[in-house]
């Protein structure tokens, strides 16, 4: 999958998690319906201009927009885990924060006397 098409679902995912329709984000970002649906297909090399308005338009950062994305190759292990979560619903990132964090605090008092 290239960087045009990770940014895409990137798009659709925030979209989908604020419970917008594509109606809805296109109108808000002053763009045409059309245009955004393929840019969150990866149809359309997305200039910085519309990503300010679709950010704009999701009341995201465009930090935030392109987070997760990573078009370097090799991953490591954190970078794997970071993919993974990053698909998923902030309640199920919630979770698993809390899974981490009681598996770290279970290992370090099994080690105390």
């Amino acid at each position: 999958m290239n960087l045009v098409q990770k940014l895409g679902e990137r798009i659709r995912f925030i979209r989908k998690e604020q419970g917008l329709s594509q109606e809805v984000l296109a109108e808000r970002a002053g763009l045409h319906t059309n245009y955004l649906g393929a840019v969150e297909r990866g149809e359309k090399n997305v200039t910085v201009e519309s990503l300010e308005k679709i950010s704009h338009g999701l009341s995201v950062t465009l930090d935030e927009l392109f987070r997760y994305i990573d078009p370097m190759g090799d991953k490591d292990d954190i970078a794997h885990i970071v993919e993974l979560l990053s698909t998923r619903t902030d309640a199920d990132r919630k979770m698993a924060l809390t899974l981490l964090l009681s598996v770290f605090t279970w290992e370090e008092n099994k080690y105390q006397p």
